[in-house]
């Protein structure tokens, strides 16, 4: 979703473009009238005087006028919103969130190399290189930005809280080279990295850092953000950075953002000459290309801190001094090359070259229909490289520097696996898991549940390493032992098969439960054994819990592609994973594509739906139905009181803010963003930031997931707010994705499990949290572009659409949803019928509304409210008036927006602004100026015309009686 940009500017001048016309015809008439009376030269003094003065008050007057409608009508929502009474946060609330914020951290650094220079317990001097040292990334960009309200802990300010001295020398030097970092925004992106070069470091600068101390640490850092994807090429030419020398180029040709730069290189050539102890940060949210590190035996430790949010870089001099035991585990794989994932060759966008009919030219230019192939089907991130492995068709060690799920700890620990429990009459598995703290300082550790499932050859896909569960312990001393206990559903084990059986199957045979360090090592391993084949295909026997038995649904999204399979070995592996080779638009997908160029909501209307009530008088307030079971009759009751404007008007206008409907007794509410805090676009108004999501991920702690949840919860209380753009649960399928630091991981139960934790802590306050982006909007490039995104339905279920499942099924109700902008096949997936109503609400039971990502319509070129209200999404996330208004109005039409209408007043009242009963609501302060403005003008003009009229009637008095005394003379 996006913040205000070039987008909203273009948005409002569309929308209010007939009041501006009318402000010109006025303007225009006004001195043309002027200009005439001047020129008729029979017209008296006077006469010429009032009419001046009588077409400048009228064209004031309209202009008067058509300001009003603009600011009552397109600008209404924003003027509201920006006018909001700002709220501000507590000390309290402000302490407890830096200190959680913290926690995270603590948890989610990860140690991934540490020869036993870690912790530093014979210095406590450090020489501190790299530039990014003086100006980290503490979060993503776009609406996973953080606030400058509040005071933030920089990298070295956390090393000197834990009583480390740092050299200020080359901190200088650092900060003298530059202060700032290139932009990267949702519509521009400086990808340049500053670093001084290697030459510019005098002899003197390194001996004196010899001298301050014999250890070093280098910090490398990377940033990214919404609306751009991280550059696989630097020297494309969409892609722009500046070099930190003439001498030579940062990035030879191929070269990507996620490697060393020369620079870079450089620096770490001249750190390793001069310190044989040296240790790396890695400040970065994406997976890094660290394969660098074996040619430096200088560098003894490595650490991934992801970004920490305002206040998170205290944990890192903790860890480093030894006082926070690091227990951060991987939330993606790490390669040795990149360029080596399965997604490389099809990251989009890719450009039809045979939809001009579908091409629209737009205040943003030519929008043409683009796409991007999912052809790794199942095997995305260690599902793949664990899965060819086993099937001897990699070589790991060579492929994967660090496994999902593998941190380092300053301790050890052993983990012993109790006897697998399987009661195929519940379903259920079992066991525990002690774990035993058997080193020498206090830590925690997590506990990996994976399941090889059987395999048939050319059968249903399934990847041999899966996560199935997973639990973190307490604080465990030295010798002292936890007992993590294990359970999960047997269907959870199951796949989906979406060729034969259209459902999800749990097939015969045997299962390998095995306890992992990380993907690729085991603890410890038993085996389930499966007598039978179950296929979850009837409404007594549907999947995980399923209202309705779960069928195929995205056949249209296949697109006929090949998709990577494990038959054979991975035979068809190059021709799957292979560049796209086809870029047009099928034939039979052309049939039914959608943009604003063709789409006609009469052609969809049902002549035989029949008008429903509406503008009834029943006499219910809104408050009434709070805690109301979403399909009581009282509901009816309501929605036949709202008419059909009100209808629409919340439909149309839920951008930051869920509308108010006074008939009703409906307060405006408001909705921000983002997923690390709370952020209002409008007021300026914003929470203190926690750590990213990455972070949350890498900590593997549901508790403190819960917490988050918790915090922003308490937040929203003290600022007002009551939804949350987030949790953001969409997965890093390729590490160069752009907002990959706003979502978890590469696995989808990780994800889910813990932005479930984070939606229910919210939850706890009455906030209703937006699970976004619904569904695989896993790329910022062309997001908007009408982006075609193909993959099959195993991959769809499994993969893309597990962690909104799991989050909808921990909570169903009054909670929210957020489309994305992308195309599922050939149909946009807010207007995906199939995604939102079928599997959303159908299979989940979810109840609550769903809503678009931003809306900005015939910029776009593809959003309007017409089609997506058929297809299930419920509201606009529009600030201005573009097509996000429902203009047809059929009886089809109007049951879709009382649909729409009940989805968002069951959410709203079901939160905690509720929570007291009906909450008064004044009058926005912009329309008690304007109405005030309006009447002293109105005064004013008639005081002026009135004055004009009293002197032209004087002049006409005085030069009458100046002609009788004339005629007597």
């Amino acid at each position: 979703m996006l913040g205000i940009n070039i987008d909203d500017v273009l948005a409002v001048i569309q929308s209010i473009r007939p009041q501006l016309i009318a402000v010109v015809v006025a303007l225009v008439l006004a001195i043309a009238v002027t200009v005439a009376v001047n020129r008729k030269t029979v017209v008296s003094q006077s006469t010429r005087k009032l009419a001046h003065s009588t077409v400048w008050v009228a064209a004031v007057a309209a202009i008067t006028v058509c300001i009003n409608l603009m600011l009552t009508g397109p600008l209404s929502n924003m003027l509201t919103m920006a006018t909001a009474e700002r709220y501000e946060l507590s000390e309290q609330t402000i302490e407890q969130t830096n200190e959680l914020a913290v926690n995270i951290e603590r948890e989610g650094i990860t140690m991934l190399e540490n020869d036993g220079m870690l912790p530093l317990a014979d210095t406590t001097a450090i020489n501190v290189f790299g530039w990014a040292s003086t100006n980290p990334i503490y979060g993503g960009t776009g609406s996973g930005a953080l606030s400058d309200a509040y005071p933030t802990t920089s990298l070295l300010d956390g090393l000197h809280e834990a009583g480390f001295e740092t050299n200020d020398e080359l901190t200088d030097f650092y900060t003298d080279y530059s202060t700032t970092r290139g932009v990267i925004a949702v519509t521009e992106a400086d990808w340049s990295l500053p670093e001084p070069p290697a030459a510019t470091y005098t002899q003197d600068m390194i001996d004196n850092a010899k001298a301050f101390s014999d250890t070093a640490m280098i910090v490398i850092g990377r940033v990214g953000g919404e609306g751009f994807d991280l550059p696989t090429d630097m020297n494309a030419d969409t892609v722009t950075y500046n070099d930190n020398s003439s001498e030579y180029a940062d990035f030879e040709e191929g070269q990507h953002y996620l490697e060393l730069d020369r620079t870079e290189r450089d620096m770490i050539d001249l750190v390793t000459a001069n310190f044989e102890n040296v240790a790396l940060v890695y400040n970065g949210a994406n997976a890094f290309e660290l394969s660098f590190i074996r040619d430096y035996p200088q560098i003894r430790s490595v650490l991934w801190a992801p970004h920490p949010g305002q206040a998170g870089f205290t944990a890192l001099g903790e860890i480093l001094n030894g006082e926070v035991n690091p227990s951060g585990k991987t939330s993606d794989t790490f390669l040795n090359d990149l360029t080596q994932t399965p997604t490389w060759n099809n990251f989009g966008p890719n450009q039809y070259d045979n939809v001009s009919e579908f091409e629209i030219e737009s205040a943003r230019g030519l929008r043409s229909p683009k796409f991007v192939n999912y052809v790794e089907g199942i095997y995305v991130g260690y599902r793949y490289y664990e899965t060819a492995d086993d099937e001897g068709v990699l070589d790991y060690d060579a492929t994967v520097q660090y496994p999902f799920g593998y941190g380092l700890s300053y301790t050890s620990f052993e983990q012993e696996m109790g006897e697998v429990s399987y009661d195929p009459s519940s379903g259920t598995v079992s066991f525990d898991v002690t774990v035993t703290n058997d080193g020498d300082v206090a830590g925690k550790d997590v506990v990996e549940v994976y399941v090889n499932p059987p395999y048939v050859n050319g059968g249903i896909e399934k990847a041999s390493v899966n996560l199935v569960a997973f639990d973190k312990t307490g604080l465990l001393e030295p010798g002292e032992s936890e007992t993590v206990s294990i359970e999960f559903d047997d269907d959870d084990m199951a796949s989906y098969d979406y060729k034969d059986a259209r459902a999800y199957v749990l097939e015969q045979g045997d299962y390998v439960i095995s306890i992992n360090a990380d993907s690729h090592t085991v603890i410890d391993e038993q085996t389930v054994t499966v007598s039978e084949t179950i296929t979850y295909d009837t409404e007594d026997n549907t999947h995980d819990g399923d209202a309705i038995p779960a069928t195929n649904v995205f056949d249209a999204a296949n697109g006929g592609l090949e998709y990577l399979s494990r038959a054979d070995h991975f035979a068809n592996a190059d021709v799957a994973l292979a560049a796209p080779t086809n870029y047009s638009m099928s034939d039979e997908d052309k049939a039914t594509y959608y943009n604003l160029g063709n789409y006609d909501p009469t052609e969809f209307d049902d002549p035989d739906d029949e008008m429903p009530t509406t503008g009834a008088d029943n006499g219910i307030r809104l408050a009434d139905l709070r805690g109301v079971d979403y399909d009581d009759p009282q509901w009816d009751d309501l929605l036949d009181q709202l008419t059909v404007d009100e209808m629409d008007n919340l439909i149309a206008n839920a951008g930051y803010q869920n509308a108010a409907v006074d008939s009703i007794g409906k307060v405006r509410l408001s909705d921000v963003d983002g997923p690390a805090a709370l952020k209002d676009n409008f007021t300026g108004v914003s929470s203190i930031g926690l750590p990213c999501n990455v972070a949350v991920a890498c900590s593997w702690n549901k508790d403190l997931a819960r917490e988050f949840g918790q915090m922003i919860g308490q937040m929203a209380h003290e600022i007002h707010v009551s939804g949350w753009y987030a949790p953001s649960v969409n997965l890093h399928r390729f590490p160069f994705a752009g907002r990959n630091f706003e979502y978890f991981s590469e696995d989808p139960l990780l994800t889910g499990e813990l932005a479930a934790e984070q939606m229910l802590g919210a939850d706890e306050f009455g906030v209703y949290s937006f699970t976004k982006h619904f569904a695989l909007n896993e790329q910022e490039n062309e997001r908007n572009g009408q982006l075609c995104t193909w993959s099959n339905e195993q991959a769809i279920r499994e993969i893309y659409l597990k962690p909104f499942e799991i989050i909808v099924k921990a909570d169903g109700d009054a909670q929210a949803m957020m489309g994305s902008y992308n195309y599922i096949g050939n149909t946009y997936a807010s207007a995906h019928e199939g995604l939102n109503e079928t599997v959303l609400r159908g299979e989940w039971g979810f109840r609550g509304f769903v809503e678009t990502d931003y809306f900005s319509g015939p910029n776009y070129s593809y959003q309007t409210a017409d089609q997506v209200i058929r297809a299930g999404t419920d509201a606009m996330l529009s600030t201005t008036d573009t097509t996000n208004h429902v203009e047809d109005r059929s009886a089809t039409s109007v049951i879709e927006m009382r649909r729409a209408a009940h989805n968002i007043l069951y959410t709203a009242v079901n939160s905690w602004v509720y929570e007291n009963g009906e909450p008064e609501q004044s009058m926005p302060v912009w329309q008690v100026a304007m109405i005030a403005v309006d009447v002293v003008l109105g005064l004013l003009l008639v005081g002026l015309e009135v004055v004009a009229v009293r002197r032209y009637m004087s002049r006409r008095a005085a030069a009458a009686a100046e002609a009788g005394v004339r005629t007597q003379a």
